[in-house]
């Protein structure tokens, strides 16, 4: 099956880089989208957040990557992505997510990949919310 456009939110992102499982949907999703295996779409204010995240020290003790390593994942991740700056929409059922219905709401029939349940049950209108272990379900 063909997948569909992906919003992959910085959790499956972060769980991605610091899990020891590389068999993981997260650790599958996150080599996907450094290798371009599926079509992703992503903005800079996402991409800002991921490496904000990425380089927190809790986070950074768990991944041990130094912030060039970081930068080298994004990057790789980055040549591979539909860029889109869309237009400031709300609607999430957390203000910090409006970004996320943004991009989803820019590319109809779009899917947000995340592990934030609150953001699974109210999808927005034309996009469905997976999991991680769902959008891993499609490429088999």
């Amino acid at each position: 099956m063909k997948h569909p456009v992906a919003v992959i939110d910085t959790n499956v992102v972060v769980s991605g880089l610091i899990t020891a499982d590389a068999g993981s949907p997260t650790a599958r999703i996150l080599d996907g989208m450094r290798r371009g295996t599926f079509p992703l779409l992503l903005s800079e204010q996402l991409l800002a957040e991921c490496r904000e995240l990425l380089l927190r020290a809790k986070i950074r003790k768990l991944h041990g990557l130094a912030a060039t390593e970081v930068d080298k994942v994004l990057t790789e991740i980055a040549t591979h992505a539909i860029v889109r700056e869309p237009a400031a929409r709300t609607g999430a059922p957390d203000t910090k997510d409006n970004h996320l219905w943004s991009l989803l709401l820019d590319q109809p029939g779009s899917v947000l990949v995340t592990g934030d349940l609150a953001l699974a049950r109210k999808p927005p209108p034309g996009s469905d919310v997976l999991s991680p272990r769902e959008f891993e379900a499609l490429r088999d």
